[in-house]
């Protein structure tokens, strides 16, 4: 299953406005513009690239609370174990059986449908070293929710954050595949060794983990 981003644990959504000015100021602090708007949608799964760092984390988190958007992550549900549990579901983890990956996926599809408004945020690029593919299972995610995609990026270049274009996966993967190369190809990561080609494995039917 496509890697969640690794998010601080100390951040967690909170009622009190000075947590949200506290991490807007932490943005102006560190450089960061914040750019885009959310789009006006009560279901989406968001695929945040590049992710080159632990840093892509901790910026877009700060960025979450800023702006206060309701993210959730995914977590093994065996870390749901008190006291971490009770943290972990105020950082907007979710618990994710991984023992049946084959699983994985209507694991996922089945929240959305349960839950009234979801936001799924995941790292398509699976790690933080280099690999070849990104792994494919946002859209099949999203096509069987039948939510919309969201982009979002970090930009170390020109230190601006924030939300993009969604995508339609009714469109096919290789449609969405372009869109996605197109959109993301301007921007610089933390660690651009690290940075794979924007290209889904040959046998991307087949590969849901």
């Amino acid at each position: 299953m496509t890697e969640s981003i690794v998010l601080p644990s100390f951040l967690c959504d909170c009622p009190d406005p000075m947590l949200s000015a506290l991490a807007t100021l932490m943005l102006r602090l560190g450089g960061w513009t914040a750019i885009g708007e959310m789009p006006p949608l009560e279901k989406a799964v968001f695929i945040v690239a590049p992710h080159t760092s632990n840093w892509d984390g901790f910026w877009l988190f700060v960025y979450r609370i800023s702006f206060k958007v309701q993210l959730r992550i995914l977590a093994k549900h065996t870390l749901f174990w008190w006291p971490l549990a009770p943290i972990l579901r105020a950082c907007g983890a979710v618990p994710l059986d991984r023992s049946q990956s084959s699983a994985t996926v209507q694991q996922l599809v089945d929240m959305f449908a349960r839950e009234d408004h979801f936001f799924l945020a995941l790292a398509p690029e699976g790690t933080r070293r280099k690999r070849p593919y990104w792994k494919t299972g946002f859209f099949q995610i999203a096509s069987a929710a039948n939510v919309p995609i969201v982009m979002a990026f970090i930009d170390y270049e020109k230190r601006v954050m924030g939300i993009g274009p969604q995508l339609n996966p009714a469109l096919g993967m290789d449609v969405i595949l372009e869109q996605i190369r197109e959109f993301y190809a301007p921007f610089t990561a933390c660690c651009p060794e690290r940075q794979g080609p924007i290209e889904f494995p040959p046998d991307r039917d087949n590969e849901a983990s």
